[in-house]
């Protein structure tokens, strides 16, 4: 049995880009061109990846004869403790890129701080996936700046999208009481660093795009402690729906 906080914030990383991997693979076959279909796709894929080799870690530490399919397949909606950015709707191509984009912000920074985190395998994981949140970042990033600083309705839609979701932003640097304890012992990066990062980046992309953060953020949270917005529960009734209807199926 491993450290109780280890696999709480384990599962914390994990739920994350699981879920926006999930929500991202919902444009598999509807991107707004096939170059896009597929880069998404590409993206979600690597996200989901990562998700794998977090929880099978979460599983290794818990034992008991737990599996990475136990996370995702068998836990209730209020046991998830992934930010609530990740789990908003895709809506429009312009949506979907600046909740990536906001989330990018976040998670390529933060891999990098993980990569020197004084848990070993953490650290593994941190090195092995920031090469693709970089690729990510890049990804984001330039689709903001060409659609914003793009047509009169293509601004329109971005700055819509911001407005929408940058009350989301936030949350991804307030540490939870885990968190906390995990940063004093350096196993989690220090979250007003990687903060520090992400928001000269941010401004950085928007003032290139010609959009504008909103003059007022109201700061959307909950996630974290399980608290979510009404998307994740659809969600995860599609995610979880075959193993809830043939319980401990197997292909």
């Amino acid at each position: 049995m491993g450290n109780k906080d280890l696999l709480n914030y384990t599962l914390q990383l994990a739920d994350d880009v699981m879920i926006l991997g999930h929500r991202l693979s919902e444009w598999t076959g509807h991107g707004p061109v096939l170059e896009q279909d597929i880069a998404l796709s590409n993206i979600a894929l690597d996200l989901i990846g990562k998700a794998r080799n977090l929880y099978q870690y979460a599983a290794k530490q818990e034992g008991n004869g737990k599996t990475e399919d136990d996370y995702p397949y068998k836990r209730d909606v209020l046991d998830w403790t992934n930010a609530l950015l990740v789990e908003q709707k895709n809506g429009d191509f312009g949506q979907t890129i600046v909740r990536q984009f906001l989330f990018d912000c976040y998670h390529y920074y933060h891999l990098e701080a993980l990569s020197k985190s004084s848990d070993e395998q953490l650290a593994f994981i941190g090195a092995k996936s920031v090469k693709e949140a970089r690729y990510h970042l890049q990804y984001s990033s330039e689709w903001m700046i060409r659609l914003g600083d793009g047509t009169e309705e293509s601004h329109q839609r971005m700055q819509q999208a911001i407005e929408d979701k940058i009350h989301y932003f936030e949350e991804l640097f307030i540490p939870t009481e885990t968190e906390t304890r995990l940063i004093q012992t350096g196993i989690a990066p220090d979250l007003a660093m990687i903060k520090e990062k992400a928001m000269a980046k941010l401004n950085a992309v928007i003032q290139e795009s010609t959009l504008s953060l909103p003059d007022q953020i109201f700061v959307q949270k909950g996630g974290r402690t399980g608290m979510h917005t009404e998307h994740l529960g659809y969600i995860l009734a599609e995610l979880q729906f075959m193993q809830k209807t043939y319980p401990d199926m197997q292909w």
